[in-house]
């Protein structure tokens, strides 16, 4: 009997291939067309796949979105259950620092994403904010631990910091792939905001 086709594997292999066009080219230059060869597959199987460039893009946010999950569920793995405060916050940003190639194209190609969301209300998905907004309240609660524990600087707004802190996460990634930051002197500066938020004991 021929074998089933594994339609999660051929999803991924399509998705992966357009990020690495993107990440290579831009998204600007991503097409079904140059998605197919990339993937080594015809146009025909990404079109049976990804009806229009649209849903195509989107499948590859999707991708994007569970390899996030899977980045940041690695990184927590490696902390205490529960994670102390500044530790969680530590890792927070450090997981926006691109600091290999894989991180490296993970955010070059979702802050390409992201701009493009700007003029495409079709790439603007609930998931994505939602996600956003998950890690805002990840980080407030954290804060408030700390400030219940007596680590937190004095005059801290837990739920403040931590829109600050989402920003602040998005605008060093973003310098270190413009080339403003090193991912040294990025990380300098993460350590550094750490500090004031949690002073020595």
């Amino acid at each position: 009997m021929p074998r089933t086709a594994d339609h999660t594997a051929r999803r991924t292999q399509i998705a992966e291939a357009l990020v690495r066009v993107a990440a290579r080219d831009g998204l600007h230059a991503v097409t079904m067309r140059s998605v197919a060869t990339e993937a080594g597959i015809s146009l025909r199987l990404v079109q049976y796949y990804f009806r229009t460039k649209t849903g195509l893009l989107l499948g590859a946010l999707e991708h994007l979105e569970q390899q996030s999950h899977q980045r940041w569920a690695q990184r927590l793995a490696g902390l205490p259950d529960p994670p102390p405060p500044r530790a969680f916050v530590e890792a927070f940003l450090t997981e926006a620092l691109p600091t290999d190639e894989p991180s490296r194209v993970f955010h070059l190609v979702g802050t390409s994403y992201a701009m493009l969301a700007l003029t495409d209300p079709d790439l603007d998905t609930p998931s994505f904010a939602a996600g956003i907004d998950r890690h805002r309240t990840q980080l407030a609660d954290a804060l408030t631990r700390a400030a219940v524990y007596g680590e937190l600087a004095p005059g801290i707004d837990p739920q403040q910091e931590a829109a600050r802190l989402v920003a602040l996460a998005n605008g060093i990634g973003t310098s270190v792939l413009a080339g403003q930051q090193t991912t040294e002197t990025a990380a300098e500066l993460l350590r550094y905001h750490l500090d004031q938020l949690f002073p020595p004991q």
